[in-house]
């Protein structure tokens, strides 16, 4: 039973156990070697965005992700396109942000797309057993992972991304940093991080005690990510832009 005395207690041994400030110039002297290690290691890498978009897609692929990549004028109907051809027919997504309402702007009349506006509990069996597909727009990515950052919202709830059982994830390639000490120096979350952020590396899969892997046990079956570039010719090129600059 949790009462005052006993929050004080707890409160009081956290306290109690804080770091002295000896320790926490030890912490900071030990962060600086962390930051140069890796600091020191990307830049002998030197790779371009481009190289970062490139190793992004093959890390995805290869745990059964599918990748493409799309200029910013193109990407909606080239995904609308793709929707269509699965079958999809109800799509969630948030439609107040701007890639949703590209997107929906671009799909055929068979796909009808559908905002989360009601609470869980309203539409349960509905959303697990007719919507096919939810849409996302990652914060960020991991190139040496094949990792997307998302931090779920009331319009775009962790949801959109965990129950259909696929996955469509959007990424612009000039948020993709080479690893995770990369995102979180630029990104600051040192600062103070999302209190939900969600790390995506493909669709769901588990294996059993005979280790045979199975495919959308917790989660959606399937991933496709659509890296949006700034130059389409270099997207037809099949070599994004390195006009971004790497991380």
């Amino acid at each position: 039973m949790d009462t005052p005395n006993s929050r004080e207690r707890i409160l009081g041994r956290l306290r109690a156990s804080a770091p002295a400030a000896a320790n926490i110039g030890a912490v900071e002297a030990l962060d600086a070697r962390i930051d140069t290690h890796f600091t020191q290691r990307r830049a002998q890498a030197q790779k371009s965005l481009a190289q970062n978009v490139q190793q992004f897609k093959q890390m995805l692929e290869a745990v059964h992700g599918e990748v493409f990549c799309a200029s910013a004028d193109a990407w909606p109907a080239e995904v609308a396109r793709r929707l269509a051809a699965a079958g999809v027919r109800r799509l969630l997504l948030d439609t107040s942000s701007a890639e949703g309402a590209a997107l929906v702007g671009a799909l055929p009349s068979a796909v009808e797309a559908l905002p989360y506006a009601r609470p869980i509990e309203a539409w349960k069996s509905e959303l697990f057993e007719t919507i096919d597909a939810g849409f996302t727009v990652a914060r960020s990515g991991l190139a040496a992972t094949g990792t997307l950052i998302v931090v779920p919202d009331a319009n775009a709830p962790r949801t959109v991304s965990l129950a259909p059982p696929l996955h469509v994830a959007l990424i612009h390639a000039r948020t993709l940093h080479a690893d995770l000490h990369a995102a979180v120096a630029a990104e600051r979350w040192r600062d103070g991080m999302p209190t939900n952020l969600v790390m995506i590396s493909g669709p769901s899969k588990t294996s059993d005690i005979q280790q045979t892997t199975a495919y959308g046990a917790h989660g959606p079956r399937a991933l496709w990510v659509v890296v949006v570039t700034d130059d389409e010719a270099d997207n037809q090129a099949g070599n994004p832009s390195e006009a971004g600059a790497a991380q």
